[in-house]
C-alpha cells in the first residue's frame, strides 16, 4: 500500500482528506501539534483508530524527517492562519516548513511521488476589476481614508464603480503577512518541484466550509460565526454594507480536488484555485445560515464597521481544475447544513463570540468608520 502524510491532518480539510485517503485505499500518517485555540481539547475523536499518528512541529527538522521517512505522498495542509500581527510567525510557520519539506527531499533522495501544498484564495488580494471602457484594473488595497468614509466599492477615476472579474491562477497580489506566506508556499512548491523533479501542486482554497471547522479560532470564517450567533439566538454581526461577495466552497469537493491532483500526473508542477463556483454576498449567506438554522426571523445586524485589510470581493475562476474533470457538486446550503448537525451535536459550547469580537477590536481590525460622504 501506498502511503501518504497529511500534515495538518487533525484539522479542518486535513481530516476530511485523511477519511477519504483510507477509503479508496491508502495508509496515511498525521503530522499535528494540535495547537490551540484550533485543538482546544487535545486530540480530536474523528482520528481515525488505523492512522499513524506523530505529534510534532512541522519546523523541526528531526520530527519531519521522521515523517516523511517511507512516504509516497505528501499533503502540507498545516498552517499558521490569524489576525495577529505577528509577521514573523506567518514565515517560520508556512514558509519555513515548506522549505523545510524540500530541503530534506532533496538532500535525501526521497521517492517522493507528488507533494500537494495548501495555498488560499487570499493570494489574489483584491483581484481584477474592469472600468466601462474595457480596461482592467488590478487594486492593491482599499485605503483606510476611504474606508472612513463608507465607500466600500472600488471606482474609477471619475466616481464610477467598477466591475469585479472572477481571478485565475495567473494572478497574485497577497495584500498581507498571511497572504504573502502563502503565496511564498506556492512559489517554493513548484519551483523546486520542477528543479528537482518532485511532482507538486499548489491549491489555492477558498472559503471552505463544512464539519470539523473549529469553534475557537476566529480564523475559521463566516459559517462559524453566523451559525453560533444563532445558536444563541443573537443576530450576527455582518461588515461593511454586507453586499462584498465570496465564493465558498464545500470541505468534500476540496477533498475530491485533493484526490484528483494528488492522483492526475496533468496537474503538475500548477496551481489551481478550488472555489464554489458561485458568489454569495456576506449578507446573503448570513440569510441562508439564519433559514437552516429554523431563526430566519433573526435579521443579521449590517454594522456599518469594516475590517481592516477585508478584500471587497474575492471570487475564484475554478475553469482550470473543471478542465481535468473536477467540478463542486456540493451547494453552500450543504455546507451549513453539515456544519450545524456538527455543532449541534457538541455538548459543551461556550459562547465565543464575544471574546472573538473585542480580541479583534483590541487589535484594531474592527473599525467604525468617522466620516460620512462619498
Amino acid at each position: 500500500m501506498e502511503r501518504v502524510l497529511v500534515t495538518g491532518g487533525a484539522g479542518f480539510i486535513g481530516s476530511h482528506t485523511v477519511d477519504r485517503l483510507l477509503k479508496i485505499g491508502y495508509e496515511v500518517r498525521i503530522l499535528d501539534n494540535l495547537q490551540k485555540p484550533v485543538h482546544m481539547k487535545g486530540k480530536p475523536s474523528y482520528i481515525p483508530d488505523e492512522v499513524e499518528f506523530i505529534l510534532g512541529d512541522v519546523r523541526d527538522r528531526d520530527t519531519i524527517e521522521k515523517a516523511l521517512e517511507g512516504v509516497d505522498y505528501v499533503f502540507h495542509l498545516a498552517a499558521y492562519q490569524d489576525y495577529l500581527p505577528d509577521f514573523s510567525t506567518f514565515f517560520h510557520v508556512n514558509s519555513v516548513s515548506t522549505a523545510l519539506i524540500y530541503e530534506i527531499a532533496v538532500a535525501k533522495k526521497l521517492p517522493i511521488k507528488k507533494i500537494v501544498v495548501a495555498s488560499s484564495q487570499f493570494v489574489n488580494g483584491e483581484g481584477i476589476y474592469r472600468k466601462k471602457d474595457g480596461t482592467f484594473v488590478y487594486p492593491k488595497r482599499r485605503s483606510n481614508e476611504q474606508l472612513e468614509k463608507s465607500q466600500w466599492n472600488f471606482t474609477d477615476e471619475d466616481g464610477n464603480e467598477m466591475e469585479y472579474i472572477w481571478t485565475p491562477e495567473t494572478y497574485a497580489c497577497p495584500p498581507n503577512q498571511y497572504a504573502i506566506s502563502k503565496y511564498s508556499q506556492e512559489l517554493m512548491a513548484l519551483n523546486f518541484g520542477e528543479r528537482y523533479d518532485i511532482p507538486s501542486v499548489a491549491m489555492r482554497y477558498s472559503i471552505v466550509q463544512g464539519s470539523r471547522q473549529s469553534f475557537y479560532n476566529m480564523y475559521s470564517g463566516a459559517c462559524r460565526i453566523f451559525s453560533l450567533s444563532y445558536y444563541f439566538d443573537k443576530a450576527p454581526t455582518v461588515y461593511e454594507d454586507g453586499m462584498m461577495l465570496r465564493d465558498f466552497v464545500n470541505v468534500h469537493d476540496v477533498v475530491d480536488a485533493n484526490i484528483l491532483v494528488m492522483q492526475d500526473p496533468r496537474a503538475n508542477y500548477q496551481a489551481f484555485n478550488v472555489g464554489g463556483g458561485k458568489a454569495y454576498s456576506v449578507k446573503g449567506f448570513a440569510e441562508i445560515v439564519a433559514a437552516e438554522s429554523g431563526k430566519s426571523g433573526i435579521a443579521p445586524n449590517i454594522s456599518g464597521e469594516y475590517r481592516f485589510g477585508d478584500t471587497r470581493n474575492a471570487c475564484s475562476d475554478i475553469s482550470k481544475l473543471k478542465s481535468l474533470g473536477w467540478s463542486p457538486l456540493r451547494t453552500a446550503e450543504d455546507s451549513v447544513r453539515e456544519y450545524l448537525d456538527y455543532l449541534n451535536a457538541q455538548t459543551d459550547i461556550q459562547d465565543i463570540l464575544d471574546y472573538a469580537e473585542k480580541t479583534m477590536k483590541n487589535l484594531d481590525v474592527v473599525r467604525k468608520p468617522s466620516k460620512t460622504g462619498k
